[in-house]
């Protein structure tokens, strides 16, 4: 006789199917710490905590990492072409300057 097996009335769910669903459709943690001592506040913290894919996080408009040098190559780029172009308008700034002062010493002499 053949062997039968125990069907469970809901599917066995894995770790795998379970993160897959998570990022689908994203879950979010939030949660506030708060001190105080006789009506004064010392501490406040708010905790907020998205877990979802990046094509998830993009859908709903989130997208600080695409800004952050430290995570983009592209907004490293833009980072440093910003520096680029306040550091020439200092050294403009100081050739000016530097001209102006000149005019001026050869004016008192």
């Amino acid at each position: 006789m053949a062997e039968q097996k125990m069907m469970h009335a809901t599917e066995a769910t894995n770790l795998a199917d379970i993160l897959e669903r998570v990022l689908d459709k994203g879950i979010v943690i939030a949660g506030d710490i708060k001190i105080q001592i006789a009506d004064i506040d010392l501490l406040n913290i708010k905790i907020r905590l998205l877990v979802a894919s990046v094509d998830k996080a993009l859908e709903m408009g989130i997208n600080w990492w695409q800004q952050d040098s430290y995570l983009s190559t592209k907004a490293k780029k833009a980072d440093i072409e910003q520096e680029n172009k306040d550091l020439k308008r200092r050294l403009e700034r100081n050739e000016e300057l530097k001209k102006r002062l000149e005019r001026t010493e050869t004016a008192a002499t």
